[in-house]
């Protein structure tokens, strides 16, 4: 009784809060659009994976939605909207951040009860954001495949894989009982910023095999490496390009020791596999 009690005061609760707030208008929100910074450095191919948003309605948040949504805002007449790029960090879709190196889209609209407003949000990269760029379109592909790797890295124009986005071809790696380790490293000598500053590491890929990137902190000593995301293979019937953005702000800006950095891949042939492909393209090393 007592239980049914509680239930039926809450219900009385909810339906009082319904019936007094006034009805609301609509934001209905579609997904992102990534156009270039006609001020900005060359950011390469625009592939873009910002599923989700940050919203706020004149400085209060509305909430994080995955995109495309359509959102009540109990709010009248001419507010800005602000909405925010945002990414699933490093891959996982519990940790939804704000792209730091991607611009708001600001509109101002005006906010009519039970009237909806549709908006198609835009963003391009900061002006002042640096890029390192591999796309596999030089005969230089910026990989140095270790003496123990038994697989190597190849540039790709395979038209059963290839995209507009691909440009000419991508970086492939093969997999076989016979080759089934791949080790390399980019060799770019990057000098990224640390104090905390934001680095990340952008890439599309399209794989049938788990493989692990990494950072590779280089000085006169010695390497240090560190481990850092695993991507998970795909299934072969719906294996598709996908992007994820890595963040290295941790590794990079711990390796206080570090002359320079590179980026580090690894992979072993599943278990159970006899072969599998590693696709990857459009890597890019994103900072301030």
């Amino acid at each position: 009784m007592k239980t049914i009690f509680v239930l039926f005061t809450l219900f009385l609760l909810f339906s009082g809060c319904v019936k007094n707030n006034p009805d609301p208008a609509w934001l209905e929100i579609n997904t992102f659009t990534l156009v270039n910074n006609p001020s900005g450095n060359v950011a390469g191919e625009l592939t873009q994976n910002f599923t989700d948003a940050w919203v706020y309605v004149d400085s209060k948040l509305m909430g994080v939605f995955e995109l495309p949504v359509k959102i009540p805002v109990l709010m009248e007449g001419v507010k800005k909207v602000q909405i925010f790029p945002t990414v699933r960090n490093n891959g996982i879709s519990a940790t939804k951040k704000i792209y730091p190196f991607t611009s708001a889209y600001e509109v101002e609209v005006d906010l009519v009860k039970n009237a909806t407003i549709t908006l198609n949000p835009v963003t391009q990269y900061f002006s002042n954001v640096k890029f390192t760029i591999l796309d596999f379109e030089d005969a230089n592909l910026g990989f140095e495949d270790s003496p123990s790797s038994l697989a190597n890295i190849t540039a790709s124009n395979d038209p059963s894989v290839i995209q507009s986005f691909n440009g000419n071809s991508f970086g492939r790696v093969t997999l076989t009982e016979a080759m089934n380790t791949w080790i390399s490293a980019t060799n770019l000598d990057e000098n990224l910023p640390r104090n905390g500053a934001e680095v990340y590491l952008e890439m599309d890929y399209y794989t049938t095999n788990d493989f692990v990137t990494g950072v590779l902190g280089i000085n006169s000593d010695g390497v240090a490496e560190n481990p850092n995301v695993q991507i998970n293979a795909q299934d072969e019937s719906t294996v598709q390009w996908k992007k994820i953005y890595i963040e290295l702000k941790t590794i990079v800006s711990g390796s206080t020791s570090a002359d320079y950095f590179e980026h580090s891949f690894e992979a072993i042939l599943g278990e159970g596999k006899t072969s599998t492909q590693i696709n990857i393209d459009n890597i890019k090393v994103v900072y301030f």
